[in-house]
């Protein structure tokens, strides 16, 4: 993600009604999806720019005259509900959207709890969702899905990106590593499971391995322990306001590891946006940016832009890109039966803004991963070289 200038909700939020955000009653002749997307709440950071892209992708198609449905061009119309980075408003949204305003198919929400939990109620509806925002492994844990399809990093590439990383830069660290995670299913995954078995690999001793509730607001007995055991690696996940307070605390506490690497938390511009120069040098696994070599990229981040005069983020790209598979499907479909969308869904093959995307048997399809770190207020790419914006600060300022 690049600074934002202004607020990202001024730019590009619908205007809000009870229940939600609408674009008003649908008609007869229109072709109506559905989100429930996290405006507001610890997430909003993420939802805002996801429902740029939503939104984005279907106004591409309504300009270009809408889709096809038994030889008739209809409209899209999108319809996105706020689910306040709350779970069970998400499933209570989605039910809402599938029951009263008779949505086709869906979007998805971002993060596990959220994405999930929206999804289990579209696949016991029978309604296809496709969604990014989601690491795979956690995702396929959940069930064997039928109607709900995935694009997003895979858990282990993440989890393992820091150690690729610094041993590729050829830095020197002491090799003792601590480990603070929440305790949501991604936090669980990341903290208890995976950094732990790459820590052994690429020989880290893990001197600490922290767990803590994910709203978790006070940190400094993690800290102290960790300043104690000398760690010179930090490795966190964390959404973004814990995220904030622990890089405060850090910096109160005297704590300065050479190497501090926040998942989740660190990746939306708000982070930056609440410690300026204290976020110089934390580092943040990614998935996408406009330089990437792929097909409207670059276009992508200067429409958004253009259109909201804020800087972008590599969540329009994900959220831009789901809703071009689902428009596409139901294109190929030529209908709006629930079952011969999620057929075409299946059968995606395409380049799109953020790669090729062909989904495997378990509804999964991987985006690569990156290791991007902040610096000046914005995040550069620091591995691998290959897709490098900008050099590694280390250790970390």
């Amino acid at each position: 993600m690049r600074k934002l200038h202004k607020s990202l909700q001024a730019g590009v939020l619908f205007a809000a009604g009870a229940l939600g955000l609408t674009q008003g009653a649908a008609k007869a002749d229109e072709i109506v999806i559905g989100a429930s997307l996290p405006l507001s709440g610890p997430l909003a950071g993420f939802g805002s720019f996801q429902q740029w892209g939503y939104k984005h992708a279907v106004d591409e198609v309504n300009k270009a005259g809408g889709i096809a449905i038994g030889g008739k061009k209809e409209m899209v119309k999108l319809i996105i509900r706020d689910d306040q980075t709350n779970p069970n408003l998400t499933a209570s949204n989605t039910q809402t959207l599938l029951s009263r305003d008779h949505v086709v198919a869906m979007l998805g929400s971002c993060t596990p709890a959220l994405v999930n939990a929206g999804a289990l109620v579209a696949e016991r509806a029978k309604k296809p969702i496709v969604t990014g925002c989601d690491p795979l492994q956690v995702f396929t844990s959940v069930r064997k899905w039928k109607y709900a399809w995935d694009i997003f990093f895979s858990v282990p590439d993440l989890t393992v990106a820091p150690f690729k990383m610094l041993a590729a830069a050829g830095v020197t660290t002491n090799k003792k590593l601590a480990i603070w995670h929440d305790n949501g299913p991604d936090g669980q995954a990341n903290g208890k499971k995976l950094w732990p078995a790459f820590a052994k690999k690429f020989g880290y001793t893990v001197v600490q391995n922290a767990e803590f509730p994910i709203n978790n607001a006070q940190f400094t007995s993690i800290i102290s322990e960790a300043k104690a055991k000398g760690a010179d690696v930090v490795l966190v996940d964390a959404v973004t306001p814990p995220a904030v307070a622990i890089r405060k605390q850090m910096a109160s506490e005297g704590y300065k590891p050479k190497v501090l690497d926040i998942e989740k938390g660190a990746e939306p511009v708000q982070f930056a946006q609440a410690l300026g120069k204290l976020a110089d040098g934390v580092l943040v696994g990614g998935y996408w940016d406009p330089t990437f070599p792929y097909p409207g990229a670059a276009k992508l981040a200067k429409d958004f832009e253009a259109e909201t005069k804020l800087t972008s983020s590599q969540h329009i790209a994900d959220s831009y890109a789901a809703a071009q598979i689902l428009l596409d499907a139901i294109a190929a479909a030529g209908s709006t039966d629930a079952d011969k969308i999620n057929a075409a869904i299946a059968k995606t093959n395409k380049t799109y803004v953020v790669g090729p995307i062909k989904f495997a048997a378990d509804h999964t399809a991987t985006l690569p991963i990156v290791s991007e770190q902040w610096q000046g207020g914005k995040t550069v790419i620091v591995w691998p070289k290959k897709a490098a914006t900008g050099k590694l600060l280390f250790p970390m300022p």
